[in-house]
């Protein structure tokens, strides 16, 4: 085990425990259906904590990154998971090929929306900008895998993607799972046409029209264009 790695990530999680909050931990955990453990330190807080940590001890090199996600995966508080993954992001700005087995490792690992949606969002979503032939072998793999986290990421990878976007993969990928019972596959096919829809609303309302949708889905997906009129 990587001695300075593992000093690394207890020196974050130190910091964060001088500061924690037991009736926020109670709260968050509750949030979470009681899931993981927390250690008691609300979202600003530790975004700012991060930060100046960051700017004191550096980050941990590409090459180095693997083994610090895992170590932050395998504590036993959440925090530490966005810990991990937030310091993935920064380190992934210029990502290598060989980064999405680490990504699918993240999406996988310890899964729930509140790191999945950032790692399908941000992770993903700036792989495969860069990295434009594994888009469509790697996230095919993801529908295919009957994953739930990795349909939601197949999903979401796009999300912030605007006119960038491939509508008609995204389009392909909603058909597949529209008929899916399943929360989190429901709840993100709608984010994913309401967030379209601010770029494309006329796409999407000739989707919404064509396709039979579940209703959590579509009432997800008409929230900002039902208010544009």
């Amino acid at each position: 085990m990587n001695r300075a790695l593992l000093n690394y990530v207890s020196g974050f999680e130190d910091r964060l425990k001088l500061l924690r909050d037991p009736a926020v931990a109670e709260g968050a955990a509750k949030y979470m259906r009681n899931l993981s453990l927390f250690i008691g330190v609300k979202a600003p807080v530790r975004r700012k904590v991060m930060r100046e940590y960051m700017e004191q001890e550096g980050l941990p090199s590409h090459t180095n990154l693997s083994k610090f996600v895992e170590i932050c995966w395998e504590r036993p508080y959440r925090e530490m998971q966005y810990f991990g993954m937030e310091v993935a992001n920064k380190v992934m700005k210029k990502p290598l090929k060989e980064d999405i087995v680490l990504i699918e490792f993240m999406i996988v690992g310890k899964s729930w929306w509140d790191t999945v949606d950032f790692i399908a969002a941000h992770l993903a979503g700036g792989y495969f900008k860069t990295f434009r032939e594994e888009r469509v072998p790697c996230t095919r793999r993801w529908m295919d895998s009957g994953n739930r986290w990795l349909q939601r990421s197949a999903l979401l990878f796009q999300l912030n993607w605007k006119q960038e976007t491939d509508i008609e993969l995204l389009f392909e990928y909603i058909e597949e799972l529209s008929s899916v019972k399943e929360f989190f596959i429901e709840k993100a096919i709608g984010w994913a046409l309401r967030q379209l829809s601010r770029t494309y609303p006329e796409e999407v309302r000739k989707f919404l029209a064509t396709h039979a949708l579940r209703p959590l889905s579509r009432r997800e997906a008409t929230k900002w264009i039902d208010r544009q009129g």
